[in-house]
């Protein structure tokens, strides 16, 4: 890294392991500490700090390679990486939903790149087919439901929420959301354009109410009597059943998890993905490949699933407690590239279809 782009860079990062101790100190000092380490990797984070902070601080402590971390919005930092261009300090950029994943590629920040462990260890539809981005870890959009007021047996399907019979009992947020945008441009590969859009129309004739909020606001609709059920990811109701507040536990046990299409002939729950891709800008190269092969490994994997109340993208882990009990499901393998290559297809059938 230049010294420019380090002062850049410098002036918002959160500095993890080795790093720590010259916080405060002068750019001099700093550039002293890095000059001792092996090296450095820069990485721009959609994920916030506290839910990936400490697996890079283990890797600073293993391979002596110092982490610069810049957190913000997804949008936020893909703006930032279009404006710095190849001058950008950024090495990594991790987002979450395979959409944001695509747009980062689409608009050429990022660069391809493999390596054995990644390409075995890594589901093929759980990762860009051209390689630009790794999935890091899985959530699924399902349906949450109170079993007082709706049995088990009368839902199947994301297919099956735009029948009638759910008019006015359906919490989801709104179209500029997306996870709903990745949920829509599966169902277009699954279904194509009309038989998409029809869905669009029943499902938003079903709405209990115009949508607003994001997903946790959606369970404790549920939870509250407001609608029947909610479409939302299972990490922010496993967030719920992990957090301090008894209100928020009450939440939780109030309410059950579907997994939608689970039929022997069926496609399997919509799953999508934080992911982590390498920048164009990337000077750090080796760095920034070994600090991905280190978040793919069995432990960097458990601890990463446990911790965000997700689900690992490497075979063989437990899922989460707070997901754990609610069982195994059979989830759809469709290209994750799809969802972006798709999204702007619907985005347009939402707009047509009246969801807000």
């Amino acid at each position: 890294m230049t010294h420019s782009a380090k002062k850049t860079f410098v002036s918002s990062v959160r500095k993890t392991s080795t790093v720590c101790a010259v916080v405060g100190t002068s750019l001099l000092s700093i550039a002293s500490v890095s000059a001792q380490a092996a090296g450095e990797v820069n990485i721009y984070s959609a994920r916030s700090e506290a839910l990936i902070a400490p697996l890079l601080d283990t890797f600073s402590k293993e391979y002596d390679v110092k982490v610069n971390l810049v957190t913000g919005s997804a949008d936020a930092l893909l703006s930032r990486l279009q404006s710095e261009g190849t001058a950008s300090p950024a090495d990594l950029f991790i987002s979450v939903d395979a959409g944001r994943l695509y747009r980062a590629k689409d608009a050429g920040v990022l660069q391809p790149f493999e390596t054995k462990q990644l390409k075995e260890v890594v589901p093929s539809h759980l990762q860009d087919r051209d390689g630009y981005w790794y999935g890091l870890s899985q959530r699924a959009r399902v349906i949450f439901y109170n079993p007082n007021t709706v049995s088990a047996s009368s839902l199947s399907s994301y297919e099956d929420l735009a029948d009638p019979k759910w008019k006015g009992k359906i919490c989801i947020r709104s179209s500029s959301n997306i996870y709903n945008q990745s949920m829509v441009a599966s169902m277009i590969d699954a279904h194509g354009e009309a038989k998409t859009l029809e869905w669009i129309k029943g499902l938003v004739a079903n709405f209990a109410r115009p949508p607003a909020g994001g997903d946790t606001d959606q369970i404790k609709a549920a939870a509250a009597g407001v609608c029947d059920i909610a479409v939302a990811n299972t990490y922010y109701f496993g967030r719920l059943g992990q957090s301090d507040k008894q209100e928020d536990r009450d939440v939780y046990n109030a309410l059950s998890v579907f997994w939608p299409n689970q039929g022997e002939n069926e496609r399997g729950t919509h799953v999508n993905v934080s992911g982590i891709g390498m920048t164009v800008s990337s000077k750090n190269k080796d760095n920034a490949i070994k600090l991905v092969e280190f978040l793919t490994n069995k432990e960097s994997q458990k601890w990463y699933a446990d911790v965000n109340n997700e689900y690992a993208v490497v075979e063989g882990i437990t899922p989460p407690k707070s997901l754990a009990k609610f069982g195994n499901f059979k989830a759809d393998n469709v290209s994750l590239s799809v969802l972006g290559e798709n999204n702007r297809l619907a985005v347009k059938l939402m707009d047509q279809g009246g969801w807000k």
